[in-house]
């Protein structure tokens, strides 16, 4: 081991610096040897092959955000697990009925944004404003 304390983290820093290095190296050939013969195809906008219509700035429905918070704070939660996995045979039984209660919290959660219909994107749910 070394005697100085930040001698440990040298390889790490080499690594980061390293790959630094290949990916901007990797940007900066492709710009200087890549081809750019821009045609009208290219540059029209590409919505999963469909012919794009309307303005590109028109407004999203709230269920776009509702979904969008609710992906998020499902994942923070989910997230939750995996230090738990780590230490399970550690805390035995008790971390066991504590996991159990939490995924029961998550449930309810689910459960109560699932009857509410957010979750919902058919053209019957977008008619009704229920929230």
């Amino acid at each position: 081991m070394p005697d100085n304390y930040f001698a440990r983290y040298l390889p790490f820093l080499i690594h980061i610096l390293l790959a630094g290095g290949i990916a901007t190296a990797i940007v900066v050939l492709s710009w200087l040897i890549g081809q750019r013969k821009p045609t009208r195809a290219k540059l029209s906008p590409y919505e999963c092959g469909m012919t794009p219509i309307g303005d590109s700035r028109e407004r999203f429905s709230v269920k776009f955000y509702l979904v969008a918070m609710l992906f998020i704070l499902f994942d923070v939660e989910a997230v939750f697990i995996y230090p738990w996995a780590i230490i399970l045979r550690d805390l035995k039984h008790f971390g066991l009925w504590e996991m159990l209660v939490y995924i029961g919290i998550f449930l309810v959660g689910f459960f109560y944004v699932w009857k509410k219909g957010v979750l919902d994107w058919g053209a019957a749910s977008m008619k009704r404003e229920d929230f």
